[in-house]
């Protein structure tokens, strides 16, 4: 595989210290998964089309995806935990990964899998999902 799955971080009402140690816990995390490398990416415009991003609001990372097929729905399930883990503070992760996007934030359960079942499939390749 060996992609570069891009996320953007946001949380309601969170200044830029909160943001940048959001993303610093959530690298943390993401280095513990079978991944290659997750940089932090410096504060940049909101994607085009966004709602739920102003410019003070993003952080990001860069995550190398490794060769595991397995890699990806790693990535993307801690980033669920992770995002679900707000205390009741709305988080919303943007992911990106080969042009396509993925955004996490208070949708239903169901919707939400099916929406990380489908971006996942997208991008795994050939095989068993």
């Amino acid at each position: 595989m060996g992609a570069e799955l891009r996320l953007r971080i946001s949380e309601d009402d969170a200044d830029s210290a909160r943001l940048a140690e959001l993303t610093r816990y959530l690298r943390t995390e993401l280095l513990q998964l079978d991944v290659t490398d997750v940089a932090m990416l410096p504060g940049t415009e909101p994607p085009p089309g966004s709602r739920a991003f102003g410019a003070a609001e993003i952080s990001g990372l860069l995550v190398m995806l490794g060769q595991s097929a397995d890699g990806l729905r790693s990535v993307v399930a801690a980033v669920t935990a992770w995002a679900g883990r707000g205390g009741g503070t709305r988080r919303t992760v943007r992911l990106e990964l080969d042009g396509d996007a993925l955004e996490l934030s208070q949708a239903s359960a169901a919707d939400q899998e099916r929406l990380i079942s489908l971006f996942v499939s997208r991008h795994s390749g050939p095989g068993p999902n």
